[in-house]
Formats: C-alpha cells, structure tokens, sequence
C-alpha cells in the first residue's frame, strides 16, 4: 500500500477563461472542482495508474465534508482525520489562449496540537500496512514547520519509503530528516540550495546538493522532465526529458510525475525506469483539465518517446 499525506487539502475549482484580463467581468467556457492538495493529486494519479493507494490528511467543515465524499465518488480510499475549521478552496483561472494560468490558494484552517496528534496516530496506524508513504503539500496554520520531519523519521523507523515533495522552510527542516526521495520543483530547489540554475551542470549539481543536504535520492522536476541523483549501482546522475505536447493545462503536472514515479517504484522497476515512467505521466497530464488526472493507455505509448541520459559532472553535458 502506498499512502499520502495532504496536510492542507483544499477542493480546488478551476476556471478555463479565455482573454482572461484582471479587473474585468469575464464568463468560463470549461470548469471542473474536484479535491485537491498535492497529496491528493498524487493519490487520484496512483489510483489512475492501477496501484494500491490511500490518501490521508487533515480535512474539516463543510469543505472537508465535500472533499472527502468527492474522493468517496472517485473511489479514492482515504482516511482524513475530521478538525475543527474549514478546509481551504483554491482556485485556478485558466487562458487556453495564451495558456497562462493564475493560481490563488487560500491559506487554510488552523490546526490544533490535539488535531495534529490524532492525525499522528492514525499515520502510524496506516503506516504499520504500507511500504511507500509520500508526504506533499503546504502546512495549515497551526501547525510548526518541522512536523514533515518528525512524521518522516516515525515512518521511516516502521519500515516505509519516505518521499517528501514541499518548499520553503517545512523542505529544509524535512531534509534533515533524511527521506528516501525528495522532490521539489526548480524554483523550490533554487531556494533549498540558495543559488539561481543558469545551466544543465548548475540542475546537475543541484540534486547532488540535495543529497547531501539529507535525501537518499533527490529529483527535481523541471518544465520537460527531471534532473535526478538516484542509486542505481551506486549514485547516478540522470537528465530524463521529453519532447513537451501541446498543453491544455499543466496543473498538477509535477504531482502526475510523483505519481508515475512512486507508482513505479511501488512496482519494482529499475531507478531510472521509475523516472522514465514519471516524466511519461508529467507530460501526458498536460492534456487533461484538473490535477492528477491522466490516461494510463497513453502514458506508456508516450514513454517510448522519453528520453534518459546519464550525466557525468565535469563532462560535456548538453
């Protein structure tokens, strides 16, 4: 079984708007509002893909209501624990004409240290059953910035891959909490290393940095693939790209490629393959409106075109 960890779901609507133009009255001509929050973008992904999945987290209100009943309807096994205030709604304004999407995420509910406790306990409970536990997504009020790094270190000690995808402070601490996989974006990255990527030998050097900083492996997500530093007879570096398709929305594509990534990790396959799989579901994610949704059929037609290139640093990499 795999789990994930959504500390701050939100049901996320997303607006198609063409000509979108701020300060203006403007009509969608395409909407979708479904649960969301990295962790269960991730899980509807898995869920996708045809693997075991079990998504849990912190859900309250009226909106922690409809979250959980939407991932009931979508046949997500989940297990949030119920709190006092409301879950956040996030929303997304989408220009098929330009393809540039605005994004307003609410801060979400402030959890208290008895919430965050019940939730501990039924983290270990689901744990005990689990081999990979992917941990995702902003923190609510409430709660310290280091909570990713204590559930890291009672997970990893009950025998699950711990993978870890956030920014900002609650990744920094998280790392030292040494998680099997790390996952952040480039511009999350950049701030995790303390230095701007200007090339494909600075993304190199940045996840061997993030090793070094604490993860067993380290990927970072970048517009067309993935840099990473996964053992695979001893550390390897990989540059894993694909050929970009037209996209109808990328939200969510970096939680597709956790998805694909975990799901075939969770399978057995070779490290670079897992990699291969995940840049696949990235890009096939593009094609569809709302996070985490993708075709499976499709995906493995597109990893023949999924390009893995081992990188030595020092050598002539391009």
């Amino acid at each position: 079984m795999i789990i994930t960890v959504t500390l701050n779901p939100a049901l996320d609507k997303t607006l198609e708007v063409p000509n979108f133009t701020p300060g203006r009255r403007h009509r969608t001509v395409d909407q979708v509002t479904m649960p969301g929050g990295k962790g269960v973008n991730v899980a509807r992904a898995i869920k996708r893909l045809g693997q075991p999945v079990i998504a849990t987290g912190l859900a309250g209100g009226a909106t922690g209501t409809r979250i959980v009943e939407a991932l009931n309807d979508e046949a997500i096994l989940n297990a949030f624990v119920r709190i006092r205030e409301e879950s956040r709604t996030n929303t997304a304004v989408l220009d098929p004409t330009t393809g540039m999407q605005t994004e307003i995420n609410e801060r979400g509910p402030a959890v208290s240290p008895q919430e965050l406790g019940l939730f501990r306990e039924k983290l270990l409970y689901l744990a005990k059953g689990a081999s990979m536990c992917v941990f995702a997504g902003s923190l609510p009020r409430g709660i310290d910035a280091d909570v990713y790094a204590e559930l890291i270190r009672e997970v990893k000690r009950l025998g699950a891959v711990t993978v870890v995808d956030t920014d900002g402070e609650p990744l920094r601490l998280g790392m030292r909490a040494e998680p099997d996989v790390v996952s952040p974006n480039e511009l999350e990255a950049e701030e995790l290393v303390g230095q701007e990527f200007n090339d494909v030998e600075d993304r190199a050097q940045a996840v061997i940095e993030m090793a070094r900083l604490g993860a067993g492996e380290a990927i970072m997500t970048v517009r067309d693939g993935c840099y990473a530093n996964v053992l695979d007879d001893g550390p390897t570096l990989y540059r894993v790209s694909v050929e970009e398709l037209e996209p109808r929305s990328r939200i969510g594509s970096g939680d597709a490629f956790l998805a694909g990534y975990v799901a075939a990790r969770y399978a057995g396959r070779a490290p670079v393959e897992c990699l291969r799989y995940g840049v696949a579901c990235g890009a096939e994610s593009i094609q569809h409106f709302g996070a985490g949704v993708l075709d499976p059929g499709k995906v493995d037609r597109l990893l023949a075109e999924v390009d893995a290139q081992r990188l030595e640093i020092g050598a002539e990499i391009s």
